[in-house]
């Protein structure tokens, strides 16, 4: 098993809150046959899943529950994040600002292959925006993408206001076009100022929750609208 990270620890014990508990063991179905471990469970009741990326590992395990529980479902998205280069014997070779920055359309990278979680009447999907440190240790244990560098841990330097995401209107902020605009992938692109790829994975999963739907064609891309 992955070993958990200061970020991954930091985020459930805030969310379970100081009633709540964390690493519970939570029973579901037909005379409770079904067993899940629960990242934390708050003191209302609420179970917390704290997922970091892609929905698809969580499919089965939030739909189960979901049956007989309220969920909340704590996507982090870094904003801002520091990247600390260890050598193997712990001392420092230095520290940078990463260039690279969050945002909350970031959520359909995630959402893409686990888009039944968020159709789910009883779970909300929260985006935790957060600021990060990353601990990489230069060991040779590493990817050879990284050569060799390997990312130790990474833990929570500071958080900002969170999103969430819970009915269809919550998902249209994700439409910014008038309801009576057509609009192609590539417009949402410009729009919002995200790459292709990412506009094309959001027009996905709001068309599978009904929050836009395909109007036709413009050339040769298929066009949408608002519902």
């Amino acid at each position: 098993m992955e070993r958990e990270s200061a970020l991954h620890y930091a985020l459930k014990i805030q969310y379970a809150g100081i009633d709540g508990k964390t690493e519970v063991a939570v029973r579901c179905g037909r005379n409770g046959m079904r067993q899940y471990i629960c990242d934390g469970v708050t003191g209302a009741g609420e179970i917390i899943e704290v997922q970091t990326g892609s929905f698809a590992p969580l499919k089965e395990k939030i739909q189960d529950l979901s049956r007989e529980y309220s969920i909340r479902v704590i996507h982090p998205i870094v904003l801002r994040k520091r990247i600390e280069l260890f050598k193997a014997d712990g001392a420092i070779i230095r520290s940078r600002k990463s260039p690279a920055a969050g945002g909350k359309w970031d959520v359909f990278k995630a959402l893409v292959y686990g888009w039944e979680i968020a159709a789910l009447d009883n779970v909300r999907i929260e985006l935790a925006f957060v600021d990060i440190a990353e601990t990489r240790i230069d060991d040779g244990l590493g990817s050879w993408r990284r050569k060799g560098v390997r990312i130790a841990d990474k833990r929570l330097v500071a958080r900002s206001p969170s999103i969430v995401l819970r009915e269809k209107a919550d998902y249209l902020q994700f439409a910014p076009f008038e309801p009576d605009e057509r609009w192609t992938a590539a417009d949402l692109a410009v729009r919002a100022k995200i790459r292709l790829p990412l506009a094309q994975k959001t027009v996905f999963v709001l068309t599978k929750l009904n929050a836009i739907a395909r109007i036709g064609k413009r050339g040769r891309a298929w066009a949408y609208s608002r519902l």
